[in-house]
This record gives structure tokens, sequence and C-alpha cells, in this order.
């Protein structure tokens, strides 16, 4: 029997091994006799060690590249196609590369490649007829029935089940905001701000009882990583979205498991590694009732054909200190998570439900009823939950809008509230219209309850990104603008206006009544200014840094105030780092010990408040 090894003078050592190595030939009679030119390529003239090379070339590369990408082990994963022909191309150009075609023709050629290649040829023609068959069963235009009922969609009444919430309860940052409270925060702490930087994705929670932005701190970069990834990252921050205040809140044991770590710490990796079957949605930071930092990883399926009707069945629930990991049906997921949903992705299940509603062809033809949501989104807080509103408008028109959704973002519960009026942009571009000469701009609406009216309501910013007053403006009469300092100004001239339209009784014009912090002390210093006609009047007590606002319109009293008066002072924080806003002001019995201050450089704006006591006037200093 022939050995499969042979003897090659130019090359003993391949011939030994089983690998020839091919270039030039040997020399004769101290000559130099050139060859003929060959490829120069391993082969492997054993069949067997041929496959074995081959299958292992091919397992080191799907390793790495397992490692590196982390396909999802799922046949209605895109990545695992990919995936499969790229080990089928490494297997059949190994197959080519340790093969020894010397003395074929080209027909002779192709036939060994097509038998050295036929099992990764079958596996890949197989998966592109699986991948064909799934996309047609997936496609919209046999399953538009399927498409429509993804979201199931409840109509309801705004008034009655859309609560009214208290101004204070506002939020009033949105994301862009945040991020730079957020940013300005971490540059206070010194410790932190040369190592470690924070992630954009801020994620809308209600935490105890209070909407707040949350997120994570990252590594600066990878040496920074290097020399912090023993201790995890130190720290996550809370943005609250009423008070505007940013807190760093700092971990006795740091988090190791984020999407900033790398190797086996590294989230999606952690995730694939547990769950190597498992499609995710972009994980999603939030904090537990405790303060107890986790990652919500929603789990991806498809639910029409193999492709088609992306939903959300489940989660899993990564604590980001331990990285211990539960998966959750949708229907078990703990109360306290609030994004199991993508706004995204519930928008896009409405645009297939107004679109498939009444079939296919109506979609093309006709039109009837055909509807879509509009561009953008905002978050409201009901209870103990995040809802995602979005307004709905008519495909044959986006000037005024049919409705708007308010949907569950952990349940998908979802609700449409027929309301024709305007939309999103018409209502910033009113509001803009106000102050046009401040050239603010507006953030994407909130939608309101404010006296059984739906309401928009958004802040104005200026140049700098920072929020300098607020507007509200009448969904169904989107002329009824109004526009504040506060948002307890804003509040309290568009009841004014609703009650002058005739909207609400007058009776209701009155902002709810909520408690006001106070400040009691001496002034020290006044300042007047007046702004869109009316007089305001900036008070500063003795001992403090920060000037309260009061308008004389609707506070008269501040018109006789004197320095070294004794007064007490309600007022309504606001921004971060602007002049706190007065409600009322009312002079002080003599002798009043000054109060703490709420903070300097506390939130705050200009603020129209209403006087307390009047009856007041005559005391004296």
């Amino acid at each position: 029997m022939a050995s499969p090894f042979q003897f090659d003078p130019n090359n003993p050592f391949g011939s030994i091994f089983g690998f020839s190595m091919g270039g030039a030939g040997g020399f004769s009679g101290g000559q130099h006799r050139r060859a003929p030119r060959r490829s120069r390529r391993f082969v492997v003239k054993s069949p067997v060690a041929r496959v074995a090379v081959n299958l292992l070339v091919t397992l080191v590369f799907g390793l790495a590249y397992f490692y590196l990408e982390l396909p999802a082990l799922n046949f209605q994963a895109r990545d695992l196609y990919v995936f499969v022909f790229l080990l089928c191309a490494v297997y059949c150009g190994m197959a080519i590369f340790t093969s020894d075609f010397d003395g074929r023709d080209a027909q002779g050629q192709f036939a060994f490649v097509k038998k050295q290649c036929a099992l990764p040829f079958f596996l890949v023609a197989g998966l592109l007829a699986v991948a064909l068959v799934g996309s047609l069963l997936s496609w919209e235009v046999l399953r538009a029935g399927s498409y429509a009922k993804l979201l199931t969609v409840q109509s309801s009444d705004f008034a009655s089940e859309v609560e009214e919430i208290r101004y204070d309860q506002i939020p009033m940052l949105d994301a862009d905001s945040a991020q730079r409270l957020g940013s300005r925060k971490l540059g206070e702490l010194a410790d932190m701000v040369s190592q470690f930087e924070i992630l954009p994705s801020y994620t809308q929670i209600n935490y105890q009882g209070r909407p707040v932005r949350v997120t994570s701190l990252a590594y600066g970069d990878i040496i920074k990583w290097f020399t912090n990834r023993a201790g995890g990252l130190p720290a996550y921050l809370v943005i609250d979205m009423v008070t505007q205040e940013a807190e760093v809140v700092r971990l006795s044991e740091g988090m190791k498991y984020t999407p900033a770590e790398h190797f086996g710490r590294n989230l999606y990796r952690h995730l694939r590694f547990q769950y190597p079957t498992m499609m995710f949605a972009t994980p999603v930071f939030e904090i537990d009732d405790e303060g107890t930092p986790y990652w919500v990883c929603s789990r991806v399926v498809k639910t029409i054909g193999l492709f088609g009707g992306t939903d959300i069945s489940g989660a899993v629930l990564v604590n980001a200190i331990t990285g211990e990991s539960t998966y959750y049906d949708v229907a078990d997921v703990p109360s306290w998570v609030d994004r199991v949903y993508a706004s995204d992705l519930i928008m896009e299940q409405y645009d297939y439900y107004g679109l498939y509603q009444n079939g296919f062809l109506n979609s093309i033809f006709g039109q009837r009823d055909v509807t879509q949501t509009t561009d953008g989104y905002n978050y409201i807080a009901i209870d103990d939950d995040v809802y995602m509103y979005t307004g709905v408008t008519s495909v044959t028109s986006d000037q005024s809008n049919i409705g708007f959704l308010l949907s569950n973002q952990r349940t998908k519960e979802t609700f449409f509230y027929p309301v024709a009026g305007a939309t999103e942009a018409s209502a910033q571009a009113s509001a803009q219209s106000q102050v046009q000469q401040m050239r603010y701009v507006a953030t994407f609406p909130l939608l309101l309850n404010i006296a059984d009216q739906p309401t928009y309501f958004m802040s104005l910013k200026g140049d700098d990104g920072l929020v300098k007053m607020y507007a509200m403006v009448n969904v169904q009469q989107y002329q009824i603008v109004e526009t504040g300092q506060t948002v307890a100004e804003c509040e309290t001239n568009y009841r004014r206006a609703l009650a002058e339209n005739g909207l609400i009784d007058t009776g209701e014009a009155q902002v709810p009544d909520v408690e006001h912090p106070e400040a009691t002390g001496v002034l020290a210093q006044i300042r007047t200014a007046v702004m869109d006609g009316n007089s305001y009047y900036f008070l500063r007590l003795e001992g403090q840094e920060v000037f309260y606002t009061i308008s004389a319109a609707e506070n008269p009293i501040a018109v006789i105030l004197n320095v070294g008066d004794p007064v007490t002072i309600t007022y309504a924080p606001g921004e971060e780092g602007s002049i706190l806003a007065g409600t009322s002001v009312e002079r002080a019995a003599v002798g009043t010990s000054p109060a703490q201050p709420a903070g300097e450089g506390e939130a705050g704006g200009e603020s129209a408040g209403q006087q307390e006591a009047a009856g007041q006037q005559e005391a004296t200093a």
C-alpha cells in the first residue's frame, strides 16, 4: 500500500509531515534550473488530514467570529445566515488552498472542488431556501391582516381617563437638557471626571414616585478601563425631571457588567453566552426601588413568518453589579421595570395597524381610515408606569392630528384618544411665535390634561441649550398659546386664556393649590427690570446668594418694598443655576430670623404669582 507521504528532495520536511510547498525546483550539476511556476500554498496529501485541517481552521474562524460578533443561534435571526455562509466560505476556501491541482485540467479541478465542497454547498442552498420561504411567509402583501393585529388599540376618552397632574410634577427636561445637566454634574466631581464619562442613553423611569432620567457611567478610554476595571463603574446618575437636580449615586460595589466593559464582562457577550438562542433589543438602564442598577434586556421574537412581526416576549434583567440575570415573560416582569417595549417598536406596530386594518389594497387604493403616527414621541407618568405619547394623523394630510396614543412601555397596553387638533410641529411653531424675538426653540411637546383640556406642554430653550421659558398650547384650538418664566406662571396664564375663550369656567382658571417652600429674612438688595411689558422685582435676602423674582402685576406689594424690610417669600424651584421664582411675597414681623435658602444656584425662573397675605401690607420693618 502506497504511503500518502511521499518524499520530495526539494521539500523534505513537508514530505515528512504531509505538506508540500509549491515553489522553485532544486539544483542540478551546480547549475540553477527554473521549475514551472506553481501557486504557493500548503498542500495536504492525505484526504483525512486535509478534511481535519479544513475543519480546524473553519472552527477557529467560527469561534473568533462568534466571540466578536455574537450572532444569535436562531433561525429568525438574519445574523445566523451570515454566520453560516461565512463558515461555508471559509471551509471551501481552505479545501481549495490545501488541495493539489497539479496535473488537472479545468474540468478536473472543477470536479474536485465540487466533490470537496458538496456539503457546504447543499447547506448554503438549504438555508437560502429556508430564508426565501420564510421571507415570503412574512411578506406584508400576504400577511397584512397579521401585521394589523400586532398591536391591540383601545379607544378611550381623554378627559376621563387621563388625570390632571400638578405643575410641580410635570417633567420639564428633554433628553438633551438631561445630558447637559448630567455632564455638568460629573464635571464637578474631580475624582471621576478624569476617569469616566456618561453614557448618552438616558432612560426615563418612575423612581419613588418621581419622573427621573437615569444613566450609567462609562470608562473614558481603554487605558482608563485597564486602570479602573477591578473596581467597576463606581456610580450612576439620576436627573430629577421636575426639580432638574442632578445626583451622582455612588455605589459601595461598582458595576462590572455594562456595555462599556470588554471581554467576558461586556453586557452583550454576557447575555449571548447565557442565552445563545435569544434575540435582544438594545438594553436599557434602570434602577429598582432600592436603587440597585439593572439592565433591562427585552427579548425580541418574530411572530409573522420567519422574519416579520417583530415583538417582545419577555425580558432578561441583569444585575449591573453582580451579573446575575433572570428571564421573565412579559406578564411577569416586575412592576418597578418601566421600559420593556421601545417607543420605536410601538410606533412601528401602530403604523402597521393604521395602514392595514382595512386590508393591503386599501392601504394603496382609496386609503379609507389609513392613519400613521407623527414624527416624534414623549413620555408621561401615569400611576407608577411610564407611557409613551405620540400623535396620530391621516396619511393623506399631516397638517392636523386626528388623535393620539398613550402606550404603557412595560405592558404595551395602548389607548387611542380621538381628539382632532394641531400636530406637535404646529404646536411647537405656535409656541415659538410667541417669543420669536427671543429665538427660543421648543422641545417636542408633552401631552397633559389641564382642566380637562388636552394640552401640549413644552420647554423653550435658548441658543445655549438651557430652558428659558415654558409654553402651553391647546391641542384643539392651537391659537390658544401661553408662556411663562416658570411652569406655575405658564399654567396660570394658560388657564386664564381657557376661561377667556369659554373653554372652562372662571372658577377653574385658578391653579390647584400646591405646597411651596418659603424663605424668610431681611431684604439686602432689590433690582428691577421690565420684560414683555411687565415689571419684575429681583429680591435678595441677607446671607443668601440667590435672587427671588416677583411680578409687580401679581404682587403689588413688591413696589413698596425697601432694603432692610423683613419679608417672607413663597417660591417655586425651577431650573438649576438660575434665579428662584417667587410666587408671592409678604412683609414679615420684625425680628424674624432668616430661613435657609433652598440652595445656592437652585433652579428657577421669573414667576407671576399670587399675593397670599394682602392684609399684611401695613406691617413695617
